[in-house]
């Protein structure tokens, strides 16, 4: 049965958005069954999810029909939106939680059956020709990781009232309201405790972006997508380059993939990507890590993964087994690099260097031996890794004061030197902190640098036979990649007597070499 047709809603200002926002947080606080934002925003974010999806299908309802063609919505009736909770006041109380939770319910039609989220959580997708998905799927998996906390109905009606005032077919509201939910994300970030894997800084994520470069026509993947920081700042980064509807075509269809197993984040990336435009977001909703190494070959490879693993972590020995038995570790994030390595593509597959990487990584991974060495030598071996960032304390606070680095490499070829770059600390403290974070501009000198390629205070060339120490016969020794900037204070510390004195022997004739040009040049000029 068609929708009746709603009239033309007036456009909602960015100060109302966020008054309708900050009016449904205030009304969650009221609700004995949520403690803190770790469990108001995954309310509010399935109620956007929702009234998302529904103004999303009148939509394409309404281009159906222009179309002539026939439309077949995701969710049926009576668990639309539009049949339980657009109308102001509808369904309330006792019966609206009743509805939500209960496998069997009374629904708002008069009739029993499921309740909503009984109803979503069975819901299944069809696969089309061409082997895409199908967003029932997507809904079904957002729902079966869902319990609903709320307890008050009355409350939760007035949240969904206050929510119901967003048009999510408005391109402007959408802007607004991306830059609203991430705002939130960074709050459940702070509140979040050892939860913080959730969020990435965005500083940090649009610098990695920005430096990797990704183009249009490239598939982008970040295999621990969390929030989705990396998958948003790439699809900014790729719309600047969308010139024709074709164009858009890709960049929706076949450019940005994830994977997030732990299920609030996985409603919390679909959310986040909706919200910036992306119609369909191609997210895993299993671990990453599930497939044997050996089993993903060329097709399963793509141009570009940017991604901050977890680290710290330990997986069952089911996932333990999908590695070589040399290379099995307790580390997730170094099982993450190994799937990393092996996802890029191969030179001649679409590029000449193959597939490039950004990847977080913390200060440990650098210089930790055993199985980290090998992965290590394996990753110098086959892939260029030409570029260390080492970010200084605090970056990632108040999650973790561990200093983290970023790895850059591609499948070029072997590494034979690595350029490091050292962030200075924020200038007139020792390290950032959760009230004074990190600022993009504070990479400005880096990206600088990065265009130029030439040492300076804050960056140095390496050899690799520095950092990969092989025996006599061969065998693996050690590989440290956690090499102190030369310029610092604490690798002068490290060092020598005699050799800083050769170093400071050697600047010293440079410059006397550099007075005699000069004074050469005088003397012709006067003469």
């Amino acid at each position: 049965m068609p929708r009746k047709k709603k009239t033309a809603q007036p456009m909602t200002t960015a100060q109302q958005l966020s008054s309708i926002i900050k009016s449904a947080r205030q009304i969650m606080r009221k609700d004995k069954g949520l403690s803190g934002d770790l469990d108001r925003l995954p309310i509010l974010t399935w109620v956007m999810f929702l009234k998302f999806l529904d103004d999303l299908e009148q939509l394409r309802e309404t281009e159906a029909v222009l179309e002539g063609k026939a439309f077949q919505p995701a969710i049926k009736a009576p668990y639309r939106w539009c049949d339980w909770a657009a109308i102001e006041g509808g369904i309330t109380g006792d019966e609206l939680i009743a509805f939500i939770n209960q496998e069997q319910a009374m629904l708002p039609d008069g009739s029993e059956g499921p309740g909503l989220f009984s109803c979503l959580r069975n819901l299944q997708g069809v696969r089309n020709e061409n082997g895409g998905g199908d967003r029932r799927d997507v809904i079904a998996t957002v729902f079966k990781g869902l319990q609903n906390r709320i307890l008050n109905g009355y409350l939760l009606r007035d949240v969904i009232d206050k929510i119901n005032g967003i048009h999510f077919n408005s391109s402007e509201e959408m802007h607004t309201l991306s830059r609203l939910y991430e705002t939130m994300l960074r709050e459940m970030r702070d509140a979040a405790g050892d939860s913080g894997e959730f969020y990435t800084p965005r500083p940090v994520v649009r610098f990695m972006v920005e430096v990797i470069d990704p183009k249009l026509g490239e598939t982008i993947l970040d295999p621990a997508c969390g929030t989705g920081g990396f998958l948003v700042e790439a699809m900014t980064h790729l719309e600047k380059q969308c010139q024709t509807v074709e164009d858009r075509e890709i960049l929706q269809n076949s450019s940005l993939y994830g994977g997030e197993a732990k299920p609030l984040p996985y409603l919390l990336v679909q959310m986040n990507l909706l919200l910036h435009g992306l119609e369909y977001p191609r997210i895993d909703p299993e671990n990453s890590l599930r497939f044997p190494l050996r089993e993903i070959g060329d097709k399963d490879r793509v141009e570009v993964i940017l991604t901050n693993p977890p680290f710290g972590g330990e997986e069952e020995k089911g996932i333990l087994g999908n590695f070589p038995e040399d290379m099995q570790t307790a580390e997730t994030a170094m099982l993450f690099l190994q799937l990393i390595m092996r996802k890029l593509k191969r030179p001649g597959q679409g590029s000449e260097t193959g597939g490039r990487a950004a990847v977080v990584v913390p200060n440990g991974m650098l210089f930790g031996d055993g199985i980290a060495a090998r992965i290590k030598q394996e990753l110098l071996k086959n892939f260029n890794l030409h570029t260390i960032v080492r970010l200084p304390e605090g970056v990632f606070a108040p999650y973790t004061d561990i200093p983290a680095n970023l790895l850059f490499f591609d499948r070029s070829g072997p590494t034979k030197e690595i350029w490091y770059y050292q962030m200075p600390p924020p200038e007139g403290r020792k390290k950032y902190t959760k009230t004074k974070p990190m600022e993009y501009a504070e990479f400005g000198d880096c990206l600088e640098w990065w265009q130029g390629g030439v040492g300076s205070e804050h960056a140095w060339l390496v050899s690799v036979d520095e950092v990969l120490k092989l025996g006599k016969d061969g065998k693996l020794l050690s590989v440290n990649l956690d090499i102190k900037n030369p310029n610092s204070l604490e690798a002068m510390e490290h060092r020598a007597p005699e050799e800083l004195i050769a170093e400071m022997m050697e600047k010293e004739r440079k410059v006397m070499g550099i007075m005699d040009e000069l004074r050469s040049h005088l003397a012709e000029g006067i003469a």
